[in-house]
């Protein structure tokens, strides 16, 4: 008799509701993974982010989403958590913008590492990239490795053999190849946003940096840009 199939492994992949995170999850899926989307509701002032998760992950065959309430705007320190900072209009800027929340990628990679270890896991999916980006830290493939090592260290899954991996599939992508990747695989991207200050409909500005790296992006990969705008 023949033996039956060994179960698809689990992941958990940071889900933000945005371009990039969607085509991770869909390219988990591709993978054979199960997937365990995870999105933070950390303050930030582009809520509607939270609403495109749902979509996301329910679109894109999760088979659990949670989304976790922690507070960011305690501390403040970002344009995306501090009502006093302006978001950035005037096109990309060099040095780390002003978007920049602290730490927030190492937060995030720490309660996927969590909820990873005690599904019994072994990987975790996120999307960071580091071409067509604003110059985050937490972006970069040399803190990719670092997080990967950190997990292997910390948790009692590591310490006894079954390794964490960090998959971050996107990291040297264009945002066209990023985008060509995710129609590849059937990603509506119509149910995204990626804007840092989307009014509650989920409409982009139009002006702030990451909306016009997905515009560029859009417009490098060919293909029609389906972000719904707010004047427009």
């Amino acid at each position: 008799m023949a033996n039956a199939a060994a179960p698809a492994p689990a992941a958990v992949v940071l889900l933000s509701g945005g371009l990039d995170s969607a085509t991770v999850l869909a390219l988990a899926r591709e993978q054979g993974f199960r997937s365990h989307a995870l999105s933070l509701d950390y303050g930030q002032r582009h809520s509607a982010e939270l609403d495109a998760a749902r979509r996301v992950a329910a679109a894109l065959g999760a088979v659990a989403h949670e989304v976790v309430a922690l507070d960011l705007r305690r501390f403040g320190g970002s344009a995306l958590t501090d009502a006093a900072i302006a978001v950035p209009t005037d096109g990309l800027q060099a040095g780390i913008p002003a978007t920049y929340v602290p730490a927030r990628n190492t937060v995030m990679l720490s309660i996927a590492l969590s909820w990873a270890e005690a599904l019994g896991a072994q990987h975790i999916f996120y999307g960071a990239n580091a071409v067509d980006y604003s110059g985050y830290p937490d972006c970069r493939p040399e803190y990719v490795a670092a997080f990967e090592r950190l997990a292997n260290l910390a948790t009692k899954a590591g310490v006894e053999g079954r390794p964490m991996r960090v998959h971050a599939p996107i990291i040297t992508l264009s945002k066209a190849a990023i985008i060509r990747e995710g129609l590849r695989l059937g990603v509506d991207y119509a149910m995204t946003v990626s804007c840092y200050q989307a009014d509650a409909q989920g409409r982009a500005c139009g002006r702030c940096d990451s909306c016009r790296i997905r515009a560029q992006g859009f417009a490098d990969a060919g293909v029609p840009d389906p972000t719904r705008y707010r004047d427009r």
